[in-house]
């Protein structure tokens, strides 16, 4: 492809590339972490445990839940985005198509492999969605609306992810030690990406 026929950056088509490629490249590495067997991070967690209870899809109950999350930004005077939006409804659907697609893993290498892999797919997918500035997905709305409150934004995603990786757990979610991995490393691997990709995370807000 030439160079003239790519969007530039920062025009619309260019942000729009960049949403609905990390919105499914997040999906993606959701899949790879489910795959791995060794644990999920904590809203993961919930949706596997809400899964195994309900029967459906793990990608429906992460986008009913992201769904069903917009409804307490009403209260908390958040304005959703095309992010927002889309978020809700591919996420979950791309997380469905990769665990459908890539076969789990039997050897504990390749689950590591998944594990990793997995958490860096959404740490880049964080760049380049966050990037985009179309807004922040149903659950990173969240923490800002607490933290507009008067929580800290610590405080808030603290509560929140521990109570929904409790519930999660109690569901029959998988908590292991990548559930740990991925605590320890998103931060600093996402920072990484944003950095890499230029994402200025004030422009989602």
């Amino acid at each position: 492809m030439s160079e003239l026929s790519l969007p530039r950056a920062g025009s619309l088509p260019a942000r729009l590339l960049r949403l609905y490629v990390g919105l499914a490249g997040y999906g993606a590495g959701i899949g790879l972490l489910v795959h791995s067997g060794l644990g999920l991070d904590p809203w993961e967690v919930f949706h596997q445990g809400m899964s195994i209870r309900t029967g459906w899809s793990m990608g429906l109950c992460i986008n009913l839940v992201g769904a069903l999350v917009l409804l307490l930004w009403i209260p908390l005077r958040q304005r959703p985005g095309l992010g927002t939006i889309s978020n809700v409804l591919v996420v979950g659907t791309c997380a469905d198509a990769t665990m459908a697609l890539v076969p789990a893993p039997s050897f504990w290498v390749v689950k590591w492999a998944f594990l990793l892999g997995g958490i860096v797919c959404i740490a880049a997918a964080s760049g380049l969605y966050i990037g985009a500035g179309f807004g922040p997905g149903p659950r990173d709305g969240l923490m800002t609306g607490l933290h507009r409150l008067g929580l800290s934004i610590r405080v808030a995603r603290t509560l929140v992810e521990l109570t929904v990786l409790a519930v999660g757990w109690l569901l029959g979610g998988t908590v292991g030690v990548g559930t740990i991995v991925f605590a320890l490393t998103i931060g600093p691997t996402t920072q990484f990406f944003m950095k890499a990709l230029r994402a200025d995370p004030s422009r989602t807000y």
